[in-house]
């Protein structure tokens, strides 16, 4: 998925969705895509990209954010 601009510090992440959290975070979602982008859009509100670990649970965003499931869910 891309989400930088042109010119802006570009960064990988890999980030694994369980079905479960996907239907408590995302009810009506069938694909985790929206989810991730609208979580990454929360994590870029707070921290630059570089600080964004390479590689996490999506859960584990709440664990540093505890606002992130009411927040991504409203």
């Amino acid at each position: 998925m891309r989400l930088a601009e042109p010119g802006a510090t570009q960064t990988r992440h890999e980030v694994t969705v369980a079905r479960a959290d996907l239907g408590r975070l995302a009810p009506r979602a069938t694909d985790p895509t929206d989810l991730v982008r609208r979580s990454f859009a929360f994590l870029l509100r707070r921290e630059p990209p570089t600080s964004i670990l390479p590689s996490f649970d999506l859960t584990a965003i709440g664990h540093y954010f505890p606002e992130y499931e009411s927040t991504i869910r409203g």
